[in-house]
């Protein structure tokens, strides 16, 4: 895999039905209510949306979302922006809730983030991490 290339994954389990689960991951605009690395999003269109994300570090990614799937057990976005790739969540019913398997592969678009890749990659992917645990405690408190 390039340096500029990252693949990302998480896994969790959602004390919730899976038809909640897929409307909450499916309105993009509520995210900023209970992703807090999510600060802000803009529809563009019925199917695209801008998005800005902040992690850990100090550094706004804007991301333009393009729906490609919306299907109850898999949705997927396109990305396009400073990273272009693809993000999916698969979503599995299971005792007690929802079961949860994110996917993101993006290649870095961007010449200061191609640069970092190289320096800080490590870094880079903890501070996916962190965004991720805030995505999955998010979820528990609004729907747990």
């Amino acid at each position: 895999m390039s340096p500029t290339t990252y693949r990302f994954t998480h896994s969790c389990t959602v004390a919730a039905e899976l038809d909640l689960v897929h409307d909450t991951l499916v309105d993009l605009a509520m995210y900023p209510t209970w992703w807090p690395q999510v600060r802000a999003v803009a529809s563009l269109d019925p199917e695209t949306a801008l998005v800005v994300c902040r992690s850990a570090l100090p550094y706004d990614l804007e991301l333009v979302l393009g729906a490609v799937s919306t299907d109850p057990g898999l949705l997927e976005v396109s990305i396009d922006g400073p990273i272009h790739g693809y993000a999916r969540w698969k979503l599995t019913a299971v005792d007690g809730g929802t079961r949860l398997d994110y996917e993101q592969t993006v290649q870095t678009k961007g010449r200061l983030l191609a640069l970092a890749s190289y320096a800080v990659k490590p870094v880079l992917s903890w501070n996916h991490a962190v965004m991720m645990r805030g995505c999955e405690k998010g979820l528990n408190t609004l729907l747990g």
